[in-house]
């Protein structure tokens, strides 16, 4: 399951955010969004969880914690199918 995590901190690492899901279960992946020219965190991410209700619990226990003085937004990433 992916999951989408928001409010990041700008200098927020893939392996930052990795760590905060783990105490949750097994992630497969995490990366934080960046622009591709510059490099520049957009302030969010995903997750992937290879178990999903390990990955629901996750979204529900994760939401709101704090990860570098910011607090996280967390949701059930939404497929969008691009034209």
């Amino acid at each position: 399951m992916r999951i989408y995590v928001g409010n990041l901190d700008l200098a927020t690492t893939d392996s930052d955010l990795a760590g905060a899901f783990t105490p949750y279960g097994s992630v497969a992946s995490a990366i934080v969004m960046k622009n591709n020219s510059t490099g520049e965190a957009h302030g969010y991410g995903f997750v992937e969880m290879e178990n999903a209700e390990e990955a629901q619990a996750a979204v529900t226990r994760a939401y709101g914690n704090d990860l570098r003085g910011r607090s996280l937004v967390v949701i059930k990433a939404k497929r969008v199918d691009r034209l």
